[in-house]
């Protein structure tokens, strides 16, 4: 009997859904006999079905992404998911680098390219913020509009009405620490 083959799968946003199907349909011409997937950033706090992967895997396993960057967010998080699945005997390959950490060149390979990947999006991060700078400066960029704020006269209205900080909440769509910091302000 082969051991279990399984699959994860993410994407940072709900409108990247070809990417998934994509990314769900190399799995399983790779052979997964089990995908776990999920459409959220993977600076999320908890990723749960990364975290269900993780969790089903077991001695002997192989767990198979198309790209590191769908599994983990740093290099530091890329080695401690490595390390989490080789102390459960279970390998990783990923399929956009034909890598397999069962063998000892796949894992030099992981250990390079996660530290080439985080270089490459603190580069991309650095241009960002450069970029966002040069716009500042030519006063074409004002930022995102804090939304709780310029709902400030409506959560105080709603307040004297006597409302509770959750029914303002509801009705306003704001989050209840906005209500707070509104009501302290005040």
């Amino acid at each position: 009997m082969t051991s279990p083959i399984i699959g994860y799968a993410r994407t940072s946003t709900v409108d990247q859904e070809a990417g998934l199907e994509a990314q769900q349909r190399d799995l399983q011409a790779a052979g997964c006999t089990k995908l776990f997937s999920e459409q959220l950033s993977s600076v999320a706090t908890m990723r749960p079905q990364l975290e269900a992967a993780l969790d089903y895997v077991r001695d002997g396993d192989t767990l198979v992404v198309t790209k590191p960057d769908r599994l983990a967010r740093s290099t530091a998080d890329l080695l401690g998911i490595t390390e989490r699945l080789r102390s459960k005997g279970v390998t990783l390959r990923v399929l956009s680098m034909q890598m397999d950490t069962s063998t000892p060149t796949g894992k030099l390979m992981l250990t390079m390219l996660g530290g080439i990947a985080e270089f490459e999006r603190d580069l991309m991060l650095e241009r960002q913020r450069e970029g966002i700078a040069k716009a500042k400066a030519d006063g074409k960029y004002k930022g995102r509009a804090p939304t709780a704020r310029r709902k400030a006269a409506d959560v105080l209205r709603l307040k004297a009405e006597g409302k509770s900080a959750d029914a303002i909440v509801e009705e306003l769509g704001v989050s209840r620490s906005s209500v707070f910091r509104i009501l302290r302000s005040n």
